[in-house]
């Protein structure tokens, strides 16, 4: 029997489908943005049928369907019309604007009077347009477009700009509203190429390098059942969200202690902080209004993976309706970590030192010119980490010569980048030994200069139970080495402690738009590092389901203002985390990675260390 939560294969993509063409109610218009396993609440996982979810455009106009089928059945269980939403861009749209632009008169001449004539050397990018309250939005599901150079296909678009100029297109009906020309700068003449070709000679001197696994690999895959070590998970890839892990256990005694029922990215969003009219506008929800997993790379051995690599391909539908294989979009491995534990007994002469291994999952999206890998890693002490990787190419604006722009630093002559954050909001349902959880807050503080403190010395955590909704919207402070720990008051350690897992964060941004803004009414949950809701089923997306041109207001803000208690419940922690990016010459013509993160580490969720059990290395390091 199929788990209910294993993705849905090509043939259940196609039946779903079917199923709901079936019903006459759509026309040959209609597009499926997404068609994903309905996944079960928790308290019906092992009773509830399987289902398909249905997110469609059913013609030009502003609307979307939400339909549910039975697999097995293939009946419509739900069927909901949502007015006035807009669900994430559509690629076949997307290519529609391009092409209404190369045929547009207003552009041609804008174009020539920068000195370009030759329609075949433009690259034109479709974005997300936001939400201002402007006339050209209402009741459309439009693009803004920005155009660049290309002398030859393969040249770096990003390197020659074409300042000044902006379109705004009608993305289904392939209609360009507006093109916007506020003067034109001088195209960039740098080909800002990252290819081989162009950056010889390359380095000569490094010897090779191989990982082997003579034995094979330590890990088990079946299905999307994913286990290793003293781990156990399910790995799918959303079409939205990308990598989701399901059902994260650790066997300890005998048994699989739950620790997380789902974890993935729920939104993200790159809030741009150039006033400049051309780039004032410039905002994007990768995961609403593009979708992670719709943008995956398929993985190459020795270049995005390296050693022994078990891949995952990802089944995700085209707009047709039809299955499409993205093969190697998800890569596991496993990698040597350095030392685990080390001691050197200094009466005795004996050392004792494990080396750390840690399982790999990872993916890839390409989302526009950047690059973001996601890569979640599981220690053999228990502890998991999430590390995004953010590479690829920035955003550019030509500038005049010898300018300097404040908000836009210069990388190459005649090109800046403005500056911009990258704002990720991790999903975290948390089910530490059941599913009862509450959520603290703990801060070191310094003792209070008293009898019992003569030198001044003492400090020591203090924790804060968060028991509302309102109370747990929280930011990361790093002069205090705050944390937040999710314990289950039910279950006690042998020293009688809720047993538990801590967040803990890195020094990360919050939002920097100003309170007013169209993009902070939108990205309210970029406002603070942490927030704390009860578990429902379908508050699934910080930013709301449905972001692309939202006005706002949507997701942890609407849930949140109930102020629903945290106490003797299931609970949701979100975490925000991300970069601000000032950009530097270094950065171009491609980025270099760039890291951000966090950690979950078990705080008396084990009784003693559970690496104690990791066998030595076959040397004599640990004799």
């Amino acid at each position: 029997m199929t788990h209910p939560l294993e993705p849905l294969t090509a043939e259940e993509i196609t039946a779903a489908a079917a199923a709901v063409r079936a019903t006459g109610r759509l026309t040959d218009e209609a597009r499926f943005s997404t068609i994903t396993v309905d996944e079960p609440a928790k308290d019906a996982l092992e009773t509830a049928p399987r289902r398909a979810r249905l997110l469609i455009v059913p013609s030009a106009e502003c609307s979307l369907v939400e339909a549910t089928i039975d697999l097995a059945s293939g009946a419509v269980v739900t069927w909901v019309e949502h007015d006035g939403m807009r669900p994430a861009l559509g690629f076949e749209e997307s290519f529609n604007s391009i092409v209404a632009l190369h045929e547009h008169e207003g552009v041609k001449v804008a174009l020539e009077a920068r000195g370009v004539t030759d329609l075949d050397k433009l690259q034109i990018d479709p974005w997300p347009t936001g939400s201002f309250g402007i006339a050209v939005e209402e009741g459309r599901r439009i693009a803004r477009c920005l155009f660049y150079y290309r002398d030859e296909p393969g040249a770096n678009g990003y390197a020659r700009p074409i300042e000044g100029l902006l379109a705004v297109v009608d993305m289904a009906r392939g209609e360009v509203l507006e093109v916007i020309d506020h003067g034109p700068v001088s195209i960039p003449e740098e080909h800002g190429s990252y290819y081989q070709e162009d950056n010889e000679p390359l380095r000569v001197d490094l010897k090779p390098l191989e990982i082997v696994q003579p034995d094979g690999v330590s890990f088990t895959v079946d299905g999307s059942l994913l286990q290793w070590q003293r781990w156990s998970m399910r790995v799918s890839l959303d079409p939205l969200e990308g990598i989701v892990l399901h059902q994260v256990g650790y066997q300890d005694g005998g048994r699989t202690r739950p620790i997380l029922h789902r974890a993935a990215i729920s939104e993200m969003v790159v809030p741009y902080g150039d006033p400049s009219p051309s780039h004032r506008w410039k905002n994007a929800f990768d995961v609403g209004e593009w979708g992670l997993g719709r943008m995956a790379n398929s993985l190459t051995l020795g270049c995005d993976c390296l050693g022994e690599i078990h891949y995952l391909d990802a089944v995700l539908p085209d707009e047709q309706g039809n299955p499409k294989v993205t093969r190697n979009a998800i890569c596991i491995h496993e990698e040597d970590f350095g030392i685990l534990w080390k001691h050197a007994d200094l009466v005795s002469g004996r050392t004792e030192v494990r080396r750390s291994r840690r399982l790999v999952v990872s993916s890839i999206a390409t989302v526009g010119n950047y690059e973001y890998g996601f890569y979640w890693y599981f220690y053999q002490d228990g502890s998991i980490e999430l590390e995004v990787k953010l590479t690829g190419i920035m955003s550019t604006k030509a500038v005049p010569a010898g300018e300097r722009d404040p908000y836009a630093p210069g990388i190459a002559p005649g090109l800046a980048a403005p500056v911009h954050q990258h704002l990720f909001c991790a999903r975290l349902d948390f089910d530490i030994d059941g599913s009862v959880n509450e959520v603290h807050e703990t801060n070191v503080e310094p003792a209070p200069a008293d009898d019992a403190n003569p030198w001044r010395n003492a400090f020591l955590p203090q924790t804060t139970r968060l028991e509302r909704e309102l109370d747990a919207q929280r930011d990361v402070d790093s002069a205090r080495s705050r944390t937040w720990k999710v314990v289950n008051p039910g279950v006690r350690n042998r020293l009688g402690e809720p047993v538990g897992y801590k967040l803990i964060p890195g020094a990360t941004p919050t939002l920097l738009a100003q309170e007013g803004s169209s993009i902070r009414d939108r990205a309210r949950f970029a406002t603070h590092n942490l927030w704390v809701t009860p578990y429902a089923a379908d508050e699934r997306r910080a930013a709301g389901d449905f972001p692309n041109q939202h006005p706002g207001g949507d997701g942890l803000p609407r849930w949140t203002a109930q102020n629903r208690p945290l106490l003797d419940t299931d609970v949701v922690v979100w975490h925000t985390f991300g970069v601000t990016h000032i950009p530097r010459p270094e950065d171009w013509p491609v980025m270099p990675v760039e890291r951000c993160g966090f950690l979950l580490s078990p705080i008396g969720f084990f009784d003693q260390s559970p690496a104690l059990d990791v066998a030595p290395s076959p040397s004599h390091c640990h004799g």
